[in-house]
């Protein structure tokens, strides 16, 4: 029998998974993957599971990457309604596999691979797309990923003011507690939204949360909820009047109730974009959709266990 394959647990990942090392391989993986056969990035839509008697759902999430030679399967639970409040919405585990033969190299948790790569990839889109002059950001939402973009976005941006909103300000309290107060809580999300550069919403909302009356012209927009074809978290009048960005245009169009209810068009790739082939519209009121991608998680893994790899004697 060959090696068993190895746990790489969440402290680990935080450890290995750093913002400035993980924003360049991203960047390198969206336009690869927007480069079709080009770019070598197999990359099916994900298969998802209703596990309809607990309104959850399963999705399934393979990757091949041929320029950085790294196969891996990521499982990912979704639950609406919670039982516990210790447990998070989403959870995950990534599967990295010896692309030569198959054999299964590692089990890494993921988690925090998948908090991280989504914060990464809206900064991404961010600092193509933010208006020039960038003081107020706003998040609507209090969870991991409103937690992993708070991180994400004042390491790589200066602003100014953050505001928060979540529907249980007992949430948004204690967000800002975890984050040191350095937040304004507000109490409904038109406050937060008003007046902001720059918006994320992060929230399990399966109805619009965002009113395109609310968003200041020239604002930019990362969406990162309403991962199904039946949720919303921005309005008509936002996605018929913005400039439309998306990570992949298939996975998007199937999955995105956001696109898929307004019928809105979308203009680009963010791998488009950082290739050069369509442009940023920055002086418009700009959304970025993010679905996710199974390539940004074979990225992260394949970076996380290489790092394990060099120091796992010190760990």
């Amino acid at each position: 029998m060959g090696d068993q394959p190895v746990f790489i647990g969440e402290r680990q990942v935080e450890k290995y998974l750093d913002f400035p090392t993980l924003i360049p391989l991203l960047e390198r993986a969206l336009i690869n993957f927007s480069s079709g056969s080009d770019g070598g990035v197999v990359q099916p839509i994900r298969t998802i599971l209703p596990v309809s008697k607990y309104h959850g759902f399963l999705g399934v999430m393979p990757a091949y990457s041929s320029v950085d030679d790294a196969l891996t399967t990521k499982l990912v639970t979704f639950y609406e309604k919670k039982t516990s409040s210790e447990l998070p919405s989403h959870q995950a585990t990534v599967l990295l596999f010896e692309p030569t033969n198959g054999t299964l190299k590692a089990v890494i948790d993921g988690k925090v691979i998948t908090d991280k790569r989504t914060a990464a990839v809206s900064v991404i889109a961010t600092k193509l797309l933010k208006p020039a002059h960038v003081e107020v950001l706003c998040i609507l939402g209090t969870g991991a990923q409103a937690r992993s973009h708070f991180e994400a976005f004042t390491q790589q941006f200066a602003f100014k003011e953050v505001r928060i909103w979540s529907r249980t300000r007992e949430n948004s309290e204690r967000f800002a507690v975890a984050v040191g107060g350095k937040v304004s809580v507000c109490s409904t999300p038109q406050e937060a939204v008003t007046g902001a550069d720059v918006i994320i919403t992060a929230t399990m909302s399966t109805r619009p949360v965002l009113f395109g009356d609310w968003v200041k012209p020239g604002a930019h927009v990362n969406a990162i909820g309403a991962c199904r074809p039946d949720w919303r978290e921005l309005d008509d009048t936002l996605m018929k009047n913005c400039v439309l960005y998306v990570d992949s245009r298939e996975a998007a169009a199937k999955e995105s109730g956001d696109i898929v209810i307004s019928q809105a068009d979308i203009y680009a790739e963010i791998g488009e974009v950082l290739k050069g082939t369509k442009h940023a519209s920055p002086e418009k009121t700009t959304v970025f959709k993010s679905v996710g991608m199974a390539i940004e998680d074979t990225v992260s893994a394949k970076l996380v266990y290489d790092s394990w790899t060099i120091n796992k004697e010190t760990d």
